[in-house]
């Protein structure tokens, strides 16, 4: 079988990718390695009617391409819905974005006015030129506060120190917020700025929101795919990318859901897959310096353990983040915030208890029974549920979940991406996980959308590594430009790049 364009995983990168190149009347395969679902990590699992999200994920993108996109896709089935979410630390909830009277009775006097003492000292003596992740929040929060809010959520995320992990994963979440913004916005009365874009990202209360969750937005661009003439297989698993330098195509290998071994050569690539996994199934080799600079990449992986309850209106937030060590439990959504419709009975609650870990530990190895319990268990520990409230429960466990920005992961992705642009011209890497970029899907999208550019136009347009690139990604950003409804930066030698500024889960 041959193809213009094959595309590897139909998350939110990779369908974008395929309904636009349709659109534009190229030939498009794509290969999802999951039997069922598409749209990657933003799928909506369902279990006996119910309807949950693996993470939550809000839309929202100050991108005009990305909403227009979004519109397109799904017209009729987008809700607004508001923002709510809390912090459970030390047996308390304390409201997210903070409230500065709220966080001074919980706290107390004296913990919060050393909490305020330790901030005025990181404004006065900041560490230079921060580099891991403890000293970027520290120098944005104080230490007394990084200690008490941003520790232990962050190495039960990660699964290792804070000293350990890259400066650029807190810009990217939480640029241009700082205790001060926090409590500037808790004490005054709260004024919309005339540009939304100006809005900090973590301080927005509204969002948007498909119906039945985020997979109703990439089983319909799916579908609409499909009409256009693009191809998905699903249950796809490619085992083997071979290049043929001489006519300067693909041959990509991949198993079907009987085991059977297909070919698909294309013109051209691109990747969503996890770049380690990618890097290692190119023949001819990379270097062997790619190559370890590849195996040197990890990732975190992902449980959530949905539960089905009786619905005593525990609480109201979309999510809470569970910073308390005391439970291994990291984040609790409530899917009837999210949607009512994602909750069939109004008897019933539907939650989803999140658990971050590696593939083969302790948490990922344990049996469904076991996580339910332990789930079961932490809910009534928080106080979000009593004996005998919960009715039924199942787990679905997400390999990859997040690309892990340790110490060194720029260097390796740098290494990596520099020998891919300069061997294979035509392999495009697009997303989260095939760029290691911790992105949200608008960013995804982003990439997709100038790659499908760049390929209409057979040169390169634009540098899709310089997508975000001065971390203008999740929490901060500068005014849109009409013509593109993004800030736009130039890229040395290239057309300006779009980068935008999300909140997404």
């Amino acid at each position: 079988m041959k193809t213009n364009v094959a595309i590897i995983g139909a998350g939110p990168a990779g369908l974008t990718a395929a309904y636009l190149l349709s659109k534009n009347n190229v030939d498009v395969t794509v290969l999802e390695a999951d039997p069922v679902y598409v749209g990657g990590i933003s799928r909506t699992a369902s279990y006996k009617g119910f309807h949950f999200d693996i993470g939550g994920h809000r839309f929202f993108s100050k991108s005009k391409e990305v909403n227009d996109f979004w519109q397109e896709i799904l017209p009729n089935d987008m809700l607004d819905r508001p923002r709510s979410s809390r912090i459970f630390y030390g047996g308390k909830f304390f409201a997210y974005p903070l409230k500065a009277l709220e966080a001074l009775t919980k706290l107390g006097v004296v913990k919060s006015t050393l909490c305020v003492l330790s901030w005025l000292k990181a404004r006065v003596f900041p560490v230079p030129n921060p580099t891991n992740f403890e000293d970027w929040v520290s120098n944005q929060f104080g230490k007394r506060l990084f200690n008490t809010f941003f520790k232990s959520y962050t190495e039960k995320v990660w699964g290792m120190p804070c000293k350990e992990i890259s400066a650029d994963w807190a810009a990217q979440r939480i640029k241009g917020l700082s205790l001060g913004s926090a409590i500037k916005n808790a004490l005054l009365p709260e004024k919309q700025p005339k540009d939304k874009n100006k809005v900090i990202k973590t301080l927005i209360n509204s969002f948007k929101y498909p119906r039945k969750g985020p997979g109703m937005m990439w089983e319909a661009c799916a579908e609409k795919t499909q009409a256009l003439g693009g191809k998905i297989e699903m249950g796809a698993k490619v085992v083997g990318c071979e290049y043929d330098e001489a006519g300067a195509t693909w041959t990509l290998r991949y198993t079907d859901q009987t085991g059977n071994v297909h070919a698909l050569e294309s013109e051209h690539v691109i990747s969503s897959a996890p770049m380690r996994e990618l890097v290692n199934g190119i023949q001819p080799s990379v270097s062997d310096p790619a190559k370890r600079a590849a195996n040197s990449l990890k990732y975190r992986d992902f449980l959530t353990v949905m539960l089905i309850l009786k619905n005593r209106e525990a609480f109201q937030d979309n999510w809470i983040y569970i910073h308390d060590p005391s439970v291994k439990v990291g984040r609790i959504q409530n899917f009837r915030s999210w949607s009512p419709e994602m909750v069939p009975d109004p008897d019933k609650a539907c939650f989803g208890l999140e658990y971050f870990c590696f593939e083969h530990d302790g948490l990922w190895e344990s049996s469904d029974e076991q996580l339910i319990e332990l789930a079961k268990e932490e809910l009534m520990q928080i106080g979000l549920s009593k004996e005998g409230d919960v009715m039924d429960g199942t787990v679905v466990r997400q390999k990859k979940a997040y690309p892990v920005y340790d110490d060194d992961y720029a260097k390796h992705v740098s290494t990596i991406s520099d020998e891919l642009d300069a061997r294979f011209p035509n392999l495009h890497l697009v997303g989260r996980n095939g760029m290691h970029k911790y992105n949200n899907q608008d960013h995804a999208m982003m990439t997709a959308m100038l790659c499908v550019e760049n390929i209409l136009a057979d040169t390169k347009l634009y540098d899709l590594w310089q997508v975000n690139g001065d971390a203008e990604y999740h929490e901060g950003g500068e005014a849109a430009e009409e013509t593109a409804g993004t800030a736009l930066r130039q890229v040395p030698g290239r057309v300006k790049t779009p980068e935008l500024a999300s909140e997404q889960t």
